[in-house]
């Protein structure tokens, strides 16, 4: 009987062990990652911190050496030195008064980690990714990374009705065929609603260089509320850029080797508050993106004081030079339903362009970089959407809000269905 318990026991055994050798790795996860692969990722992206904090939100911003974070480990960055400001800025940057009233508020954002610390000198915080943010991505490969559909392409670029079908809409306002340093807006900061875990709602910048195929360059910013990427629906301060149409290059925020952070108090990521709503207060958000002309790298500015960083001048091809088209507005993935219904997922405030101030969202004070390294008006501006009648837009000019226009929508509506 022993022999026979000895005998059982020796065979399991063996099952066991050549299970664990013909067994790959535990996959988890809906993507079929696995734990290895979830692992060695985010000991890429998560450097170790010299401090860390709990933001409200459930965020945990890990305060990294700025000498350590992400972008440096780029091969194009490998000898870079971290360029501390910039050499200059475009005229008026910091002479704008600032506005601050019971209506329109467009100091008053912050992040909401700040109430619980800030991050230590010579450090940068970085928004700590976890597992299931990497559960959630087609692959690690592709993970904070757009695809080639996010690409706005108005006019005779490409038919409105592919544009239409590949799943990504635009109610935009742009400035083409010209050479421009950079660009600014004040944009109106809104939390849509976003019907399906893998859209997203956005208003954003769009700095461009090269043609819409294989080898675009674009820098981007502004806010988004993206499901997928953050595993919540709160509204969000974010960055990407890609030197080759989204097919391989760039990403999100500091989710790859790229974009490098100076500043120590903005989070991109980081979700951003107050916000505006219906009938009520107002808050815009300052973006503005510039390109320095001594070291060529291109600057980002939140606010008109958080000068956050720079996309080094050696990451682009086109754009190493200048850009050749500027795009403001409103993006959303439309992700239709079998039945072919149109989804609900907002623009902006989620009302159409007509409604104006206090109802729909806006940009304001739309202005570009031109050869002087001055802002200026931009000439022969145009708007763009693809369906308007699931969200439109609406230009005007003149007055304290310069170039500016109103955009977005409800999606799905008796006219869009």
């Amino acid at each position: 009987m022993a022999a026979n318990f000895k005998r059982v026991s020796f065979l399991l055994s063996l099952v066991m062990t050549v299970a664990a050798v013909l067994t790959p790795p535990f996959i988890s996860g809906e993507n079929g990652l696995s734990d290895l692969q979830i692992r060695k990722h985010l000991k890429r992206l998560n450097k170790p911190p010299l401090k860390s904090i709990k933001s409200p939100d459930g965020d945990m911003i890990d305060c990294v050496p700025i000498t350590d974070q992400p972008a440096l480990a780029h091969p194009l960055l490998i000898n870079h030195t971290v360029q501390m400001r910039p050499s200059f800025n475009p005229e008026s940057v910091f002479s704008e008064s600032k506005v601050s009233s019971k209506n329109h508020q467009s100091n008053a954002i912050t992040q909401l980690w700040h109430v619980n610390g800030k991050c230590p000198e010579n450090t940068v915080p970085i928004r700590r990714t976890r597992k299931q943010d990497l559960y959630r991505a087609s692959s690690v490969e592709k993970f904070g990374m757009k695809n080639q559909k996010s690409i706005p392409k108005p006019k005779s670029y490409e038919p409105a009705s592919v544009l239409t079908q590949n799943g990504h809409q635009h109610a935009i306002m742009y400035v083409e065929d010209g050479v421009f340093y950079g660009a600014k807006a004040k944009i109106n900061v809104w939390n849509p609603d976003v019907e399906m875990p893998n859209e997203f709602s956005l208003a954003q910048i769009w700095v461009l260089g090269g043609n819409f195929n294989s080898d675009l360059n674009s820098i981007e910013a502004g806010w988004q509320v993206s499901p997928q990427l953050y595993g919540d629906n709160r509204t969000r301060l974010f960055t990407y850029w890609t030197s080759d149409a989204y097919q391989g290059t760039g990403c999100y925020n500091l989710l790859c080797s790229g974009f490098v952070q100076i500043n120590r108090e903005i989070a991109m990521g980081g979700s951003i508050s107050p916000l505006s709503s219906y009938g009520n207060s107002q808050y815009d958000i300052t973006i503005l993106i510039w390109k320095d002309p001594k070291e060529g790298h291109w600057w980002l500015q939140f606010g008109e004081k958080y000068i956050i960083g720079y996309w080094p001048a050696s990451l682009f091809s086109y754009l190493s030079e200048s850009a050749s088209m500027i795009e403001w507005g409103g993006e959303v993935v439309n992700s239709q339903s079998e039945e072919g219904q149109h989804t609900t997922t907002q623009m902006g405030s989620g009302r159409f362009a007509e409604e104006g101030w206090g109802k729909a969202s806006y940009f304001k004070n739309v202005q570009v970089v031109d050869g002087s390294n001055e802002l200026r008006n931009p000439e022969n501006l145009q708007v763009f959407t693809d369906q308007e009648n699931c969200y439109n837009v609406k230009s005007g000019d003149g007055g304290s809000w310069g170039s500016h226009f109103y955009y977005g929508g409800p999606g799905r509506n008796p006219n869009c269905p």
